[in-house]
């Protein structure tokens, strides 16, 4: 059984488009990067998942639940992070927590505690008097307390200095060996590349490819450097160069295609030296974007 499955999902806000045709599968036990810049359709889809917005058209399901007829039983074992995270204001964090706990019917108050040392958070000051950063480590523990089969991860970094982001990648990579799927949105490519299995891009509401990290960077496009011994601006007679900059002796360029016919050109020029990379996700995200 997959625990995310989703087949032409789609959301429309009257005349507007939301997601269109998002079909994507997540497997259980592995961390997904969703990726997308804001207003790409990352947080429509995950609140329709979550059946926050009624879908308009297509299905799916979590764990072999549908996500709207099985909604109540599907909360049960999906803990949420939104991107922005909002509390009763004069509620104390810990009171928050234990709510939440009961809500879940999870004993084992001792882990806010334990989670709260990790993030380093006061559990005795009100939700209005902590930061964006603290309300978000508020947000965080809330949403892995339970110990969820799945965890769904909406910009879950935003307002964490780098430390702490640290903590909270460990954080998650404990939940995932304790079994947890990670379904993880962010437009930080880094963080991405880092953390996750594979990786789907959505581009204007819809799915542009599902790849493998690695696959994705490997197969994409080259990242080339050359040094030539004579600084001119070499020209390439066939497709498949991008993003090409030439400073002096210098030019880098990304390329997709036929390394042979690449290596051949060069041989023709008086290089000093060349260096053949694989391109950061960065480069790779804005090659789909372009």
């Amino acid at each position: 059984m997959e625990a995310v499955e989703l087949k032409n999902l789609s959301k429309f806000y009257k005349k507007s488009r939301g997601i269109e045709n998002v079909s994507l599968t997540i497997h259980e036990g592995e961390i997904f990067g969703f990726i997308g810049p804001n207003g790409a359709g990352k947080s429509t889809t995950i609140r329709t998942l979550l059946n926050l917005l009624q879908p308009t058209g297509g299905t799916a399901t979590i764990f072999g639940k549908d996500i709207v007829s099985d909604s109540k039983e599907i909360k049960k074992i999906v803990g949420y992070l939104p991107s922005e995270v909002h509390y009763y204001d004069d509620m104390k964090a810990i009171d928050l927590l234990q709510y939440s706990a009961k809500f879940h019917h999870y004993k084992n108050t001792n882990r806010i505690y334990e989670l709260a040392e990790k993030l380093q958070l006061d559990l005795n000051r009100k939700m209005e008097d902590l930061s964006f950063g603290n309300r978000k480590k508020v947000g965080i523990i809330q949403a892995i307390l339970h110990e969820p089969k799945l965890l769904i991860l909406d910009e879950p970094t935003g307002g964490l200095d780098p430390l702490m982001q640290n903590t909270f990648f460990e954080l998650i990579s404990k939940e995932r060996e304790k079994g947890a799927t990670i379904f993880f949105s962010s437009h930080i490519l880094s963080e991405v590349q880092k953390m996750c299995d594979r990786v789907a891009i959505i581009k204007d509401g819809k799915l542009v490819t599902v790849e493998k990290v690695e696959t994705l960077i490997k197969n994409s496009l080259k990242k080339i450097s050359l040094t030539i011994e004579n600084g001119e601006d070499v020209q390439f007679p066939f497709e498949g160069v991008k993003d090409k900059q030439t400073h002096d002796k210098n030019t880098t360029f990304l390329y997709r295609g036929d390394m042979n016919v690449l290596l051949n050109h060069l041989a023709t020029l008086d290089i000093i030296d060349v260096l053949i990379q694989e391109p950061s996700l960065d480069e790779v995200f804005m090659h789909y974007y372009e």
